[in-house]
């Protein structure tokens, strides 16, 4: 049986949709806690590895007190050298480029190199086709994803990008055909946004001022349904298209 094997870092951001897409293929879940001191998995044939969010980043590798972060990376590498499936979300994009030889650094706008959050809803558009890339069939050209971070992905060589928005150009990866990073979040489920505005918040006035949270919670019942319907949808790609690849 093929099993998903999650390695999340705090309560808030877990698996979500994903769970949800694995359950119904009558794969086995484990969720791994590297922040609790729990060990990380070791992937074997069948094992699709999912590395989820979180508040830290690339520019701590090597702090005392997230020494799990260089273990991570050095799974990341092993499992890049193994060919096996992994999907990496936001920070685990991240570390998972960073494992393939690429970078992160502070996103940043204009020529003044002005720091920017990408928090709320946005477009990004997709730069492949689904004739050209099958992990996009079923979603259109362009579609409404959650952004929540507030670093860009310097790609490594070889990588293929295949999603950009206004703000940031590196939104959506791939490293070989078994490797893919998203620095948006697709995987919430309909209650993870409140819980996240509660938890956040602060992170959340400082990108979108005051209201931000107003202005999230509005935007969520305008388009939430239709972007969980379509990051479904790309989820069910992934599970099915690079596990099996």
């Amino acid at each position: 049986m093929p099993r998903l094997l999650v390695v999340q870092h705090l309560e808030r951001e877990g698996p979500g949709l994903f769970a949800q897409a694995a359950a119904a293929r009558g794969w086995e879940l484990q969720v791994f806690r590297p922040d609790r001191g729990e060990p990380l998995p070791e992937p074997g044939p069948g094992d699709l590895l999912l590395v989820l969010g979180g508040p830290m980043g690339v520019a701590q590798i090597g702090d005392p007190a997230l020494p799990w972060l260089a273990a991570e990376v050095a799974l990341l590498e092993r499992v890049l050298r193994q060919q096996r499936p992994v999907v990496g979300i936001c920070l685990g994009a991240q570390l998972l480029a960073h494992a393939a030889g690429g970078a992160v650094e502070p996103l940043a706008i204009g020529t003044a190199a002005t720091p920017v959050r990408e928090v709320g809803w946005g477009a990004v558009s997709f730069s492949r086709t689904p004739e050209q890339e099958p992990l996009l069939v079923g979603l259109d050209p362009s579609e409404l994803v959650l952004h929540w971070h507030g670093d860009r992905i310097l790609l490594p060589e070889g990588a293929t990008l295949l999603a950009s928005s206004l703000l940031c150009r590196e939104q959506m990866f791939r490293l070989g055909s078994r490797a893919l990073g998203l620095q948006f979040h697709v995987e919430l489920l309909p209650d993870d946004l409140e819980r996240w505005l509660q938890e956040d918040g602060a992170y959340v006035e400082e990108a979108l001022g005051p209201a931000g949270a107003v202005r999230l919670r509005e935007e969520a019942g305008r388009w939430g349904d239709r972007a969980r319907r379509q990051g479904r949808r790309l989820i069910d790609n992934l599970l099915d298209g690079m596990a099996l690849s």
